[in-house]
């Protein structure tokens, strides 16, 4: 059975996507990082730029000076927007059903799964306020038309459509026919959040 993010290419965008984050999220310079994984900055960039083809030992040491195990570099985060139209689906016979992958997300935990059921209002509902870093909404239409997924990148979808959105950015469901249904799951990962680990006004170290 063929997986889509079995494709090197998605991993290493995977990887270059979490790496920006977490430095990101703790004001890391391309400098400091590197000082302190011991990787040169070339190899750094060409990481964040999703070039490079990082082995276990670098995702490991990049773990530790992120203070992250290894495998959230390889865990889905909230980014980016993916949608997958009922005609683009393709169903895998086995021998006993048949399949049809929406999506994955690695790691662990909380999830909760819903149907969502909305009708066509006046006005358009308000905008959901973030939930915790790194939640995923993915959403899969039973019936009706829903315009859903972050304010700044919203999309039409139908039945049949499934789409997958970072849920810690404001967002919205829009009900698009007279009523829709749609089977939701939230997915929030239980790892810490870390502040900046440089004081505010601190120089940068990206040109050290």
């Amino acid at each position: 059975m063929y997986i889509k993010s079995d494709t090197l290419a998605h991993e290493n965008d995977l990887v270059a996507r979490n790496v920006r984050r977490f430095r990101q999220e703790r004001a890391m310079s391309l400098g400091e990082l590197a000082r302190r994984s011991g990787l040169s900055k070339q190899t750094l960039s060409k990481i964040e730029q999703g070039t490079g083809n990082p082995t276990v030992e670098t995702l490991s040491l990049l773990g530790t000076a992120l203070d992250v195990p290894a495998r959230r570099l390889l865990t889905e985060w909230g980014t980016p927007v993916y949608v997958q139209r009922q005609s683009e689906g393709e169903w895998m016979d086995t021998a006993n059903w048949s399949e049809r992958i929406l999506d994955e997300t690695y790691g662990s935990g909380y999830v909760r799964t819903l149907m969502l059921r909305l009708e066509r209002g006046d006005k358009d509902p308000r905008p959901v306020e973030p939930h915790t870093a790194g939640t995923l909404h993915h959403v899969y239409v039973v019936t009706g038309k829903l315009r859903t997924g972050p304010l700044t990148e919203p999309v039409d979808l139908a039945a049949g459509d499934f789409v997958r959105f970072p849920g810690d950015i404001p967002h919205r469901h829009v009900c698009l026919s007279e009523r829709v249904v749609a089977h939701m799951v939230t997915t929030i990962p239980q790892v810490r959040q870390f502040g900046p680990t440089v004081t505010k006004g601190a120089p940068s170290n990206d040109n050290a």
